[in-house]
């Protein structure tokens, strides 16, 4: 990762419309063909209805969305823990960086930050990360950021009509349960949040310096 750009991750809020579209009107070429969402129509009021959706699902636990800053506050891409499986205990994990930040770890960082918080913060057992296997940028990120290669799902994600053969990496908690010390930022109530949702009010995460090093992507917008 590139020294001097601090990767931070913190939950959405709804003033962050703006600097979404901005990123995924940029980042369409990249990401289009992995991520349907970002398609050349993309628009703010899609950015706003969003975000609108996500910061409550967070408050609810019932999805974790986070946005990707660096130190000064600009906004680098998305990150979230989705699709929770509430019986088996997992979920999917999935990244994107705009164009203008690859190259750097950010997406790397991103998604190492995203698990330590799910396994500190969650009661979750298995992380997934589920790409589509065109998209060797994303697939680099998930090596690069610890994740373990389980195989090929066959016509796993269907993009755009069309099926696509996928990747499927993984983490699991015993394997990834780390001491991530809280910045002072977020140090009042850090959360312990079960697979039926949020079990304290506060939920932001703790803020860590440790990708998606390409507009890279994995499953879903998070």
């Amino acid at each position: 990762m590139d020294p001097h750009l601090d990767v931070l991750i913190r939950p959405y809020r709804l003033d962050d419309a703006s600097a979404v579209f901005e990123a995924a009107r940029e980042s369409i070429a990249e990401l289009g063909p992995w991520m349907p969402w970002c398609h050349p129509e993309y628009s703010i009021d899609e950015s706003r209805s969003w975000l609108e959706a996500q910061v409550p699902a967070y408050q609810q636990g019932r999805a974790f969305e986070f946005a990707i800053v660096s130190s000064d506050g600009r906004y680098l891409g998305g990150c979230g823990i989705n699709r929770i499986d509430k019986e088996h205990r997992r979920a999917n994990l999935g990244y994107w960086v705009r164009s203008t930040a690859t190259g750097r770890g950010v997406a790397t960082a991103a998604v190492q930050l995203l698990r330590n918080w799910g396994f500190q913060n969650t009661d979750l057992l298995r992380l997934e990360i589920v790409i589509a296997v065109g998209n060797v940028a994303s697939h680099r990120v998930a090596e690069k950021a610890g994740a373990m290669r389980e195989g090929t799902l066959r016509s796993r994600l269907l993009l755009r009509g069309t099926p696509h053969d996928a990747t499927i990496f993984s983490f699991i908690r015993a394997e990834h349960m780390v001491s991530v010390v809280a910045d002072p930022e977020y140090s009042a109530a850090e959360p312990t949040t079960g697979a039926d949702g949020p079990q304290s009010a506060a939920q932001q995460p703790p803020r860590q310096t440790p990708s998606h090093g390409v507009p890279d992507s994995a499953e879903d917008r998070g």
